[in-house]
């Protein structure tokens, strides 16, 4: 169901370490993992994921959003981190570059929460790196967000559940 709130209801406040429960949640829907069944627990479990929230604000240099409705609700967020030096993504982009997480809970898509979301977060990272590179699957309709931001594909791979996902950066300066 898509939340009839306009986008201007929703608050876009930095993400603090009390959200990091939130964080996992939202990297639940993130890696899909509801369609395939998984229990939203599995995705702190997985340890593919656990470098994008695990100790989440105690990392120089994590940078989040939160979304919030007008009851205060924790609605979505977006957020980056420079991942581990063993990331897949460093074989494809610098050393050093965060890597983006974004979701919304399901009865918020669709509010126009993940522009707001993005569109502050590349703001706020502005001056602090360099680009920020994400992963999206080939099928989703995010991926139209993205480019309209300016995120331009750089390589196309084979993820985790064996389908297509393209790797984009988006370039700061």
């Amino acid at each position: 169901m898509t939340d009839t709130l306009n986008p201007v209801d929703y608050l876009i406040r930095p993400a603090a370490k009390s959200d990091e429960s939130f964080l996992w949640q939202m990297l639940y829907y993130a890696a899909h993992m509801d369609e395939d069944g998984a229990s939203m627990e599995s995705a702190r479990a997985n340890p593919d994921l656990m470098g994008y929230v695990e100790d989440w604000g105690e990392r120089n240099g994590d940078l989040g959003l939160i979304a919030e409705d007008e009851l205060g609700q924790k609605s979505g967020a977006a957020w980056i981190r420079v991942m581990p030096d063993n990331s897949p993504l460093y074989r494809i982009v610098d050393r050093g570059i965060p890597e983006l997480a974004i979701a919304i809970a399901p009865e918020h898509i669709g509010a126009g929460i993940g522009s707001r979301l993005l569109t502050h977060l590349l703001e706020a990272a502005r001056g602090q790196y360099r680009g920020i590179v994400l992963s999206v699957r080939s099928s989703n309709p995010a991926k139209r967000l993205y480019e309209r931001l300016n995120f331009r594909t750089i390589k196309t791979i084979l993820n985790r559940v064996g389908t297509e996902s393209l790797v984009m950066l988006r370039d700061l300066d």
